[in-house]
């Protein structure tokens, strides 16, 4: 796959450079737009990903998905500075959709003049956890002939719960928050409040949008609305696109009320919990002044503001 990566890239750097030298390659400023969805696990990902591979030809742009060896969220310094440098510098690529199961980067640490537009999608903590659960054991409806990490283990996550398993611990709730939190050490210590301050500072200041995945056809709706340049049909493809775009983890039980109710005993599970609450909320809140419901309808608002009182006058 990675060869075949390389030689795809080497064929349209090829094509673009035909004419010229890549340094002169020069980009209107629409064209000159990167979007980076560090995606979270088991939030819907590939489903909304998949869209992005459906419109890129239609809308002019490209898609790459950023593949780290064992799916590592946490890039080395080295690394941290090629993937900068390739993103704002790649004009090949651009506009350019980046996805990938990374934590947060800052590029304004490394002197950038433009950094990137991150978008981000998360789910209820215990409903992820869940389903990443089974989807080790069982894997999906999206490549159901892979052979996955936990392959012949029955064991329901209930059983699991129950028996103080490590696949099932409050430990492993801990992930949204390091996502969104980003390369410091603090961040992927389980249960720091500092990392969950950081995360929902970065969600706020840092973030473009973020969606959750029990509203992702919402999330998509507003991103259409606001960047047309990359999701323009999006919508429409969402609610009536191929089966590709409905990913299913098989195999999966829903949790008991009392694995739930000791699951929520954690403190893990509590800061985890607010930090989706607190994106939630800012999505809901974001979603209300961009949309108005009519007929059991959403429908998106037309431009609200205007310019008067320009001077001085032109003759």
């Amino acid at each position: 796959e990675r060869a075949i990566a390389r030689h795809e890239v080497r064929e349209i750097e090829q094509r673009h450079t035909v004419d010229g030298p890549r340094q002169d390659v020069t980009l209107d400023e629409e064209d000159d737009v990167v979007i980076i969805y560090n995606r979270v696990p088991k939030t819907a990902s590939t489903s909304f990903t998949n869209i992005a591979y459906d419109l890129c030809a239609k809308n002019k742009y490209h898609v790459l998905h950023i593949n780290t060896t064992k799916n590592n969220p946490v890039m080395s310094l080295q690394d941290q500075v090629r993937f900068v440098k390739n993103v704002t510098s790649w004009k090949e690529m651009k506009p350019g959709f980046y996805h990938g199961h990374i934590s947060y980067l800052d590029f304004a640490k490394f002197g950038v003049k433009k950094k990137p537009i991150y978008i981000n999608v998360i789910r209820d903590p215990i409903e992820r956890l869940v389903s990443y659960y089974y989807f080790l054991r069982f894997g999906d409806d999206y490549r159901p002939g892979l052979r996955r990490r936990k392959q012949g283990d029955k064991k329901t996550f209930d059983e699991c719960v129950a028996a103080g398993g490590s696949d099932c611990a409050p430990e492993k709730l801990w992930l949204q928050i390091p996502f969104f939190c980003g390369h410091s050490s603090e961040c992927w210590n389980v249960g720091s409040r500092w990392a969950l301050e950081q995360a929902r500072y970065n969600l706020i200041n840092e973030y473009f949008l973020v969606g959750v995945t029990e509203e992702l056809e919402d999330f998509i709706m507003l991103l259409e609305a606001a960047l047309p340049r990359f999701f323009r049909g999006a919508t429409e493809l969402y609610r009536t696109g191929k089966k590709s775009h409905l990913r299913k983890t098989t195999e999966k039980k829903l949790p008991t009320k009392e694995t739930i109710a000791k699951l929520q005993q954690s403190e893990i599970w509590k800061m985890e919990n607010e930090f989706y609450e607190f994106a939630l909320e800012q999505f809901q809140f974001v979603r209300a002044h961009a949309v108005r419901e009519k007929d059991g309808e959403l429908y998106i608002l037309a431009q609200n503001f205007f310019y008067e009182k320009i001077y001085p006058k032109s003759n």
